[in-house]
């Protein structure tokens, strides 16, 4: 599957790196062309939850043979910060409350925080995927702020129509909804088919 798009992905410090890893394993597996942000606290969270020791590409797209370029957090001179670079959306995941903050008010002190800037000035897609539980009124207030202006603000809530029987297949869901906000085609199973159905899940 080859879709000559590009994709930019940002990971910040809120809990939920395999949501991230799952959703550039499904960019790559689309021949999307990614290009990655991580913040400081983006990369201690790919530490604790998914014990890399540096930022490991390949561990991330599922194969050594990727097409995902590493960006510096604080380079906001780089392309990703100009609206002349073209890309087909970007999306933060898992997006901290920080982060949300700072996309909403339209700051631009780092890399993530303007590229987001720009992709709202440039009415390109910009998704949200915001992973705290519960959000506060300064969250909620954010998420009204950041719709109003033409983002998707997307948590990370996973469906359970699909009786979901491992982790692996609740992470599946929400990466498949995320290829899905930026219009990229995958074949996670995110879909509702009341002709398929799994029997109940069990919580023993």
């Amino acid at each position: 599957m080859i879709t000559g798009m590009d994709i930019v992905v940002a990971i910040t410090g809120a809990s939920g790196a395999l949501y991230a890893q799952r959703l550039i394993q499904g960019l790559v597996v689309a021949g999307v062309g990614v290009h990655l942000v991580v913040s400081p606290y983006g990369r201690r969270l790919l530490h604790d939850e998914l014990g890399m020791e540096t930022i490991d590409l390949a561990a991330l797209a599922g194969t050594d043979q990727h097409s995902i370029r590493l960006y510096n957090y604080n380079d906001v001179g780089c392309e990703l910060a100009s609206g002349s670079f073209r890309h087909d959306g970007m999306v933060i995941v898992p997006c901290s409350s920080n982060t949300l903050g700072e996309v909403a008010h339209g700051l631009g002190a780092n890399l993530i925080a303007r590229a987001a800037a720009v992709a709202l000035k440039e009415r390109r897609r910009l998704v949200l995927c915001h992973r705290e539980m519960p959000p506060s009124p300064i969250d909620l207030e954010n998420y009204v702020t950041l719709t109003r202006a033409g983002a998707i603000v997307a948590p990370a809530n996973p469906g359970f129509y699909l009786n979901p029987t491992t982790v692996g297949e609740i992470v599946d869901f929400v990466a498949g909804k995320l290829m899905d906000l930026v219009n990229v085609p995958h074949h996670l199973d995110t879909r509702w088919d009341p002709h398929n159905k799994r029997p109940p899940m069990s919580l023993a």
